[in-house]
């Protein structure tokens, strides 16, 4: 198979082409900036990766090299925990999902022959916040900015089912790794500083970078998957718990927390990123028949901190 992925240099879209590369299939890399992806993946030990600058915002000639591919992953967009939530901000966060999503999904309307799938990130956000509610890919959606980016990401996806092509939207909890939002958490318990960031009580709904790069894998393999899949593990934890296994694992206490008006201050509008949170079930990946590695937050936390 012959697989485009957008969003290929970030912290699971390099899992993921390495994965492919393990197992023989050719990858064609959207970036929007080809020096950066060449050391990523360095031609010698990824012969089988085809790197293409692509500008996700506007269509062009990059549009073509989707024409040649069985399946495009699509992983872009800007990282919604990063600095304040201007209104600048928003909005970025917003274009970076729906018009990279919107020219991704006419490059595969236009390609002759087209691709057979497209595998869609979106997210928990689509969700809301919620101390005492559970989801599952059921649940309607919330009214807040990212229920809002989410609904507006997804919709564009939709849009390719009209051409007769497969779609998979994966809706991904935080995802668990050495990078991403658990590596920001490590350097506190390293300095004994670590523990629960506001009430504690917030559901942290998680999977390890593992497991979402086999549901990838699954989702372009499998022709029968296809709608919406919450990617997340099936035991969600609230943040104390979190804290708790990292300071167990970590052999680090876990007691000193990280007041709310802090991260407030620091992220403004943002803040509701860590500080909100949602209990998701992965009920439509479980009859799909999945298999997690890590369906347990302290196991997955040994794997990544070991």
């Amino acid at each position: 198979m012959k697989i485009a992925i957008a969003g290929a240099t970030g912290f699971v879209g390099s899992r993921l082409v390495e994965r492919l590369r393990q197992k023989g299939m050719q990858v064609v890399v959207l970036t929007r900036n080809t020096t950066y992806a060449q050391k990523v993946f360095p031609s010698t030990a990824f012969p089988n990766v085809e790197i293409v600058a692509y500008t996700p915002n506007t269509s062009g000639s990059w549009q073509s090299a989707i024409s040649s591919c069985d399946g495009v992953v699509n992983l872009a967009g800007e990282a919604i925990g990063e600095g304040r939530w201007t209104p600048e901000r928003k909005q970025e966060i917003l274009n970076s999902r729906k018009f990279v999503t919107q020219n991704i999904v006419d490059a595969i309307i236009n390609a002759n022959p087209k691709p057979s799938v497209l595998i869609n990130a979106s997210a928990i956000g689509y969700y809301g916040t919620s101390e005492t509610a559970t989801y599952d890919e059921t649940s309607s959606a919330g009214n807040d900015f990212l229920a809002q980016v989410c609904q507006a990401w997804e919709a564009e996806a939709n849009k390719v089912k009209n051409a007769g092509v497969r779609l998979v939207i994966l809706r991904f909890g935080i995802v668990l790794g050495l990078g991403g939002a658990l590596g920001k958490m490590i350097t506190p318990f390293k300095l004994f500083a670590g523990g629960p960031i506001g009430s504690g009580r917030q559901w942290f709904s998680w999977i390890h970078v593992d497991d979402i790069v086999n549901l990838i894998l699954q989702a372009l393999m499998k022709p029968e998957i296809q709608g919406v899949y919450n990617a997340t593990a099936p035991h969600p934890v609230r943040m104390a718990q979190l804290s708790q296994a990292m300071g167990k694992v970590m052999n680090r206490p876990s007691w000193l927390p990280v007041p709310a008006f802090a991260i407030e201050a620091l992220l403004g509008d943002g803040a509701m990123v860590v500080l909100e949170g949602q209990q998701v079930l992965p009920k439509r990946t479980l009859e799909s028949g999945f298999e997690y590695k890590y369906p347990n937050l302290e196991p997955a936390l040994a794997q990544i901190l070991k």
